[in-house]
């Protein structure tokens, strides 16, 4: 998949793609739909934006987003996405009018031959385009559009709100059930304070700044090496939280790769949340935390390996 990261000075191979466009975040089964539609017309591609647009316009909200660009990405090219075009949302591309939107970045930008939007989609400066406005720009700039349809999960409609809903109440396996793939968190293993090491069980650290928090606590995880030599897939356990018993601390992901062996620091990960375990707790001393420990670590294999 070849990433384009400005609509301005592209290679004529990104021309002529049929894109499927939104935010897609978390990239569930609604998401899908619309990127399948977007298949059926030419080479595939998706247009996005980075940052989100509310994270631009509101920077003091709490976070919301489920991935980062780069789970984002990887889901994406998982889909066979050929071109991904994430552009930068700032002052210039949020004061663009749904007219000049069109005609300078999907027209003069990309040269899309097709875009498929959801039923809501919006765009342009003040959210003031519509589908119909984008049909209607469509048919003026030589390009066809396709509006797909909602996506439904039962009686409900999928939506990114009722995903973090079930990752807030530690309901992973019904958060994918949505998103039709597991959860996961993405990221660079940085270094920690090595105190999982130190226990005999050392963890590999991730960062989740930024991300939507799901319920704080331990996990069973299915955990993907992405990079560096013992690339591949691994079971682990894995704890997000502020680790209660070492004082107060930011939330972050640590993960205990089983039956592995090696230094992943710099390396990256994609772990995925498959089922909750039980809440971060503060022991009575690390005899007790150690116990607990080797008992989650065999609650986790037994689970993934029914899977």
């Amino acid at each position: 998949m070849q990433v384009h990261r400005h609509w301005q000075g592209l290679p004529d191979t990104a021309h002529g793609a049929s894109v499927a466009m939104g935010n897609f975040d978390g990239i569930h089964l609604g998401h899908q739909a619309v990127i399948a539609r977007a298949r059926e017309h030419g080479p595939l591609g998706v247009v996005t934006f980075e940052p989100h647009p509310r994270e631009f316009f509101r920077p003091d909200a709490p976070p919301f987003r489920l991935m980062n660009a780069e789970a984002r990405a990887n889901r994406l090219a998982k889909l066979g996405v050929e071109h991904l075009y994430e552009l930068p949302f700032d002052n210039a591309i949020s004061g663009l009018t749904p007219e000049a939107f069109v005609e300078q970045v999907l027209v003069g930008g990309l040269g899309v031959a097709h875009v498929v939007v959801g039923g809501d989609f919006c765009f342009g400066s003040g959210r003031k385009g519509t589908v119909e406005t984008l049909k209607t720009l469509s048919m003026q700039h030589g390009f066809g559009v396709t509006v797909a349809e909602m996506v439904r999960h039962g009686a409900d409609e999928i939506s990114s709100t009722a995903i973090r809903q079930a990752l807030t109440e530690g309901r992973p396996r019904d958060a994918a059930e949505m998103l039709g793939h597991w959860h996961r968190i993405d990221g660079e293993v940085i270094h920690g304070e090595k105190r999982g090491r130190e226990l005999g069980f050392p963890t590999a650290n991730m960062s989740v700044s930024g991300l939507h928090l799901p319920k704080l606590g331990v996990y069973a995880t299915r955990v993907d090496v992405l990079t560096g030599p013992q690339a591949g897939s691994y079971m682990g356990a894995s704890s997000l939280g502020v680790r209660p018993m070492f004082g107060e601390n930011a939330p972050n992901l640590e993960t205990f790769l089983l039956d592995f062996k090696g230094d992943l620091y710099g390396q990256h990960l994609s772990v995925a949340l498959v089922d909750y375990l039980r809440p971060e707790m503060k022991f009575d001393g690390l005899p007790a935390l150690l116990v607990q420990m080797a008992a989650d670590v065999e609650q986790a294999r037994a689970i993934l390996s029914a899977l």
